[in-house]
């Protein structure tokens, strides 16, 4: 009986250059990582429709007083906790509003065991209480790996929304997800090392996600992070250029009102735009679901 040949799915597919890769100058062998890395980088393009979808759905979660959680194993557990831990710092978004189950946990150093990927049991404890409030962000390059796959099935059993990002086509992954993100790249030059390639599309994907969400909430304005409180030296330069930016404000101005609103760039920039206090600015933006855009228009001056 005749076996027909199965080919591999792409994330385990031979590139046709990578038996070339040890055996060329070094700066060859970069150059055409760099060029994997380049043609990776397209992939999210071929999916704005399912990115822009998840996102709208991660922002009706977090306005209705749901959670954002983050599930994937490995290399694409790393990706996805990189963007659910920047949300705080980048877009102001509550530490317990947003949950990362990676599988083995987040590693405390350089060794991340690798059979923790067909680990699943300590995931429902992971997901207690969620709910249909709530979005879950799955991850995975092969669209198959068991942890992953589990946490997309206790979502959907739970009613909550479900995201999916995998970087091959008709996979299990993207089959049972709300929003299937199927990210196209090619084989890596070194086989089945989905760190490269899918990873770099993985993560473009996430930090999309995570962008266009913060774009819905109102926490982005004229291209800037208006919804960051500024704790540290760095963040605090940052949010009175972003004052002065958008007020005309001078530095001064700027910091004493950010003192004023203990450190909260929306309603510092209301202030400095003729807010009567920070209660006042406060009161501008609950009215106004948290876009500062609208916000400012309801100030006598800027109606004038």
């Amino acid at each position: 009986m005749r076996r027909e040949h199965v080919l591999p799915n792409p994330t385990e597919q031979l590139h046709p250059d990578a038996s070339k890769l040890d055996n060329q100058p070094l700066e060859e062998a970069a150059l055409a990582l760099a060029k994997g890395q380049h043609e990776a980088a397209g992939a999210p393009r071929h999916a704005l429709r399912a990115i822009s979808g998840g996102a709208k759905a991660m922002a009706r979660s977090l306005a209705s007083g749901g959670s954002l959680y983050y599930a994937a194993a490995g290399s694409s557990g790393l990706m996805a906790a990189a963007d659910a831990m920047e949300l705080g710092g980048t877009f102001g978004i509550a530490e317990d509003r947003i949950r990362i189950l990676m599988a083995g946990g987040l590693p405390q150093s350089a060794h991340m065991p690798g059979g923790t990927e067909d680990d699943t049991a300590g995931l429902a404890e992971g997901l207690a209480g969620l709910s249909s409030s709530d979005t879950v962000i799955t991850v995975s390059a092969s669209g198959s790996t068991p942890y992953t796959l589990e946490a997309a099935r206790l979502a959907r059993l739970a009613g909550a929304c479900t995201i999916g990002i995998a970087n091959n086509p008709g996979s299990p992954l993207l089959a049972q997800c709300d929003h299937a993100i199927l990210l196209t790249t090619p084989p890596e030059l070194i086989s089945g090392s989905t760190r490269m390639g899918a990873g770099t599309a993985q993560k473009i994907a996430l930090n999309m996600l995570s962008s266009l969400m913060a774009i819905k909430l109102g926490h982005v304005h004229d291209g800037m992070m208006v919804n960051l409180r500024a704790d540290n030296a760095k963040l605090r330069n940052r949010a009175e250029g972003i004052i002065t930016r958008v007020t005309g404000a001078t530095p001064a101005a700027a910091q004493a009102a950010l003192e004023l609103a203990d450190g909260a760039v929306k309603p510092a920039i209301l202030i400095c735009a003729g807010a009567a206090s920070p209660g006042h600015a406060v009161e501008l933006l609950e009215d106004s679901a948290g876009r500062l855009r609208s916000a400012l228009m309801k100030l006598p001056q800027l109606l004038s």
